[in-house]
């Protein structure tokens, strides 16, 4: 079965489907590898109007796929940053890719997943999606998605959050900026067909010209943007590969506390 599903209706709107339900819709290199190529067919296909990307099942993404991972910590420093620059890659395209994109989160959403919330212009959940950076609790941190959550959350949210790996509910994730629209569960189809027919009734040249203002009054575009992730990159790699990394990948696999918690509990 496909990691990833796409379809395209007769108005343009690209509906991607993160679709690996056995780990919560968890990426791994194929799949990073596939929604980035998906994304950039996406820009040069002048049939295509809007891209919604939501997950199968009742999860929107947890993230980095933790086994995916343990194995990456397993390989030299080198390669880890290889391998952050292409989930760099990812986010760098969704977040400047010129077309319309809606995040349809159906459920939880967790470390990266959250990253993919962030690049998407427009973020509606449903009422029950739980949301958290719970890289710390691994001993890593949020890097390569951080530029993005960031400026959606704010400088002092993103302090407490990426700090604590906390996990919050969806009206927190709507006070702080995250999401646009909480709904009840049975009305996010809806709800992102009402943002859909907005988008469908602007001038799809002003509709994009008014993406490319946001960021230019932001003060930031993908040059910029490529300097920071190979910042992000080296610091998530190094981290992977450094004792703590290792020591909270092992634990959560072996499904025991790490070391500095059993040092707390002393």
């Amino acid at each position: 079965m496909p990691h990833l599903l796409k379809q395209l209706d007769d108005r343009g709107v690209l509906t991607l489907t993160l679709n690996r339900r056995q780990v919560h819709n968890a990426f791994d290199s194929q799949l990073i590898e596939s929604l980035t190529a998906d994304l950039l067919e996406a820009a040069h296909d002048p049939a295509v109007r809007i891209v919604i990307i939501t997950g199968s099942g009742s999860c929107f993404s947890a993230g980095a796929d933790i086994q995916w991972m343990r194995s990456m910590a397993d390989a030299s420093e080198k390669e880890n940053e290889r391998d952050a620059l292409a989930l760099a890659r990812l986010m760098r395209t969704l977040n400047y890719l010129d077309r319309p994109t809606i995040a349809m989160i159906n459920g939880h959403t967790f470390g990266g997943g959250v990253g993919l919330a962030a690049c998407c212009d427009i973020a509606i959940c449903t009422e029950t999606a739980k949301f958290g950076l719970t890289e710390t609790t691994l001993g890593l941190v949020p890097a390569v998605i951080s530029p993005y959550v960031f400026r959606k959350i704010g400088e002092g949210n993103a302090r407490r959050y990426f700090m604590t790996g906390e996990r919050f509910n969806a009206n927190r994730a709507h006070d702080i900026g995250l999401v646009h629209d909480v709904v009840a569960d049975r009305a996010l189809g809806g709800a992102v067909e009402e943002v859909v027919s907005s988008l469908l009734k602007a001038a799809p040249g002003a509709t994009l010209a008014s993406k490319k203002l946001v960021n230019a009054v932001a003060g930031h575009d993908e040059t910029q943007q490529l300097k920071i992730d190979e910042f992000t990159a080296k610091l998530i790699a190094s981290l992977r590969v450094s004792a703590e990394g290792q020591e909270g990948l092992s634990a959560f696999l072996e499904k025991r506390k790490p070391d500095w918690l059993n040092q707390v509990d002393e």
